[in-house]
């Protein structure tokens, strides 16, 4: 469940939204996300057009971005030149080679990049950063 620091947060900025989008819903019905948990929460009630803009970096409103885009193409992309399992969604365009990765099986979010790090995770050695969505999306909008 998403933390009250990160709702108001949203609700401050205008981005909060009370009725959930049912269109977005089945998008991320269709990416795997379990509906029950806090980045579906997020993604169903925050929005502030299709992306979300902190520090810089653009992350993904994945509803938005699911239902009017080719996301299908860029997560086949994704897996095919990164070799991440299929549960890895990517949450940005990875600029910079560099992005962040949600699992949709365990919840934890990982930031990966080209060379060593990609290297280290797919040898075991590189854990997800984030243990759930929350925090990543605290660290993300700096909300300590």
């Amino acid at each position: 469940m998403l933390s009250d620091k990160v709702k108001n947060f949203c609700r401050q900025k205008g981005w909060w939204y009370d009725d959930a989008s049912a269109d977005y819903e089945a998008e991320l019905v269709k990416l795997g996300i379990d509906i029950g948990s806090d980045c579906a929460e997020f993604y169903l009630h925050a929005e502030d057009g299709p992306t979300f803009s902190s520090g810089g970096h653009e992350l993904y409103q994945l509803g938005w971005f699911s239902k009017n885009t080719k996301f299908d193409l860029a997560l086949k992309r994704t897996h095919d030149t990164l070799g991440l399992s299929l549960d890895y969604i990517p949450l940005d365009s990875f600029e910079g080679e560099s992005g962040y990765y949600y699992n949709s099986r365990t919840g934890e979010v990982l930031e990966i990049s080209l060379g060593e790090r990609l290297e280290a995770f797919k040898a075991g050695r590189l854990r997800p950063q984030w243990s759930n969505f929350n925090r990543f999306i605290e660290f993300y909008f700096k909300l300590g």
